[in-house]
């Protein structure tokens, strides 16, 4: 609808959508603030309708951030749209990146040579000048290692503490949840019909977006895991979550 030959159509369902929005951004949890300028690490990810980027600190999440692809970025080849991905990152949390060292996690392996490579585009070039701006290493992580999911395992849950040796007890316990989840027993019958693709359910049982967890809207699950995730010392009057699963050690992501 923001574009020019586009008629705009707000409908009652559009502006529910927009609140809801507008409170999940605004009543989420908290998230840790940073505690000076080291230890920084960026994971940048791209989907084929957006730009994502999570700045961590010590393992915590401090800010997060995200965009579609403007109508000219979806032709462009997938070198480019992950080299978008970290450029988008640096730009939006240049507050907190700027003057500093940091680690940027990307899944594209070739862009570790970005810096030493001699064969660029024009468009490349540009974004090279920027790039150099900055203390950064390119660093590459496979997509099945979510580490953002990760940070999850290092937190203590209603204080049982997580084990890399107990990391399948949360994924038995969301499977069980998610046939709670009306909407996601929906989508599980088309995946059976197979009229829907991205989502899966293989062997395990376990029912996936692109290989990643998807968890239940159920008994206030997504609350827990996201109090876990943002927990900040300066939340001084937030209490303790009561929340009694183990999260998995390689989480690859959530829905």
């Amino acid at each position: 609808m923001t574009q020019k030959k586009v008629k705009l159509l707000w409908s009652e369902g559009c502006e529910k959508s927009f609140q809801d929005v507008k409170d999940r951004l605004t009543l989420a949890p908290i998230l840790t603030l940073s505690e000076g300028s080291d230890g920084f690490v960026v994971y940048c990810d791209l989907s084929r309708i957006g730009l994502g980027c999570v700045l961590m600190e010590h393992g915590k999440v401090i800010a997060y951030a995200s965009r579609r692809l403007k109508a000219n970025e979806k032709i462009y080849p997938t070198h480019d749209l992950e080299l978008a991905a970290v450029v988008f990152s640096l730009k939006i949390l240049t507050h907190y990146l700027y003057g500093v060292h940091v680690d940027v996690f990307t899944e594209h392996k070739s862009l570790r040579y970005v810096f030493t490579e001699k064969d660029l585009n024009l468009r490349q070039r540009r974004w090279l000048g920027l790039l150099k701006d900055y203390d950064i290493s390119v660093l590459y992580h496979p997509r099945k290692v979510n580490m953002v999911g990760d940070t999850l395992s290092q937190l203590s849950m209603g204080g049982v503490v997580v084990h890399n040796g107990l990391e399948l007890s949360f994924v038995s316990y969301v499977k069980a949840k998610q046939d709670l989840d009306s909407k996601m027993v929906e989508l599980k019958k088309s995946v059976s019909k197979k009229s829907i693709e991205a989502f899966s359910q293989v062997a395990d049982g376990v029912f996936r977006y692109q290989g990643r967890l998807c968890v239940p809207n159920v008994d206030k699950l997504r609350n827990q895991i996201l109090t876990e995730a943002h927990i900040s010392r300066f939340s001084l009057t937030r209490e303790p979550p009561r929340c009694t699963v183990i999260c998995e050690k390689s989480i690859g992501g959530m829905g």
